[in-house]
């Protein structure tokens, strides 16, 4: 059995979880988190179509309403992918009809704020790159 130095195990550990890499398994995780409706949802579970208010718990219904133009089907699949990658709790409430409302977990709270970063960077930013994206066109 070979002897491996310290230094190789911090390149391999380096090599193991480098995004830019094709063989590493964080890209997977960047693809699925860098989704437009995961994107959204993160956004907005909580704090609304604003993402000015703090995190909390949303029900079904009201996300649907703050995410215009979300599928039912789409909003279900992505909110079990977060449930299903640990960054958002469904909660059943036994009422007539049964209530369910999403939170963020605390991984999920750790991604919360960049993706909110994200959406409104791109609300401010639409028109800069629209306007580049056309002079780019005339351009060719």
């Amino acid at each position: 059995m070979a002897t491996i130095t310290a230094a190789e195990k911090k390149a391999a550990a380096k090599v193991q979880y480098n995004a830019f890499l094709a063989a590493c398994p964080s890209q997977q995780l960047l693809a699925q988190v860098s989704g437009k409706w995961v994107t959204l949802v993160l956004s907005a579970l909580g704090s609304g179509p604003d993402c000015d208010g703090e995190p909390r718990p949303m029900r079904y219904s009201e996300l649907a309403r703050v995410l215009a133009g979300v599928s039912p089907k789409m909003l279900s699949q992505t909110l079990k992918s977060l449930e299903r990658d640990g960054l958002v709790d469904r909660t059943a409430t036994a009422t007539v009809p049964v209530s369910v409302t999403y939170e963020l977990t605390a991984l999920g709270i750790s991604l919360h704020q960049t993706v909110r970063q994200l959406k409104t960077w791109s609300e401010t930013h639409r028109d800069d790159v629209s306007a580049h994206q056309a002079r780019f066109d005339a351009a060719r």
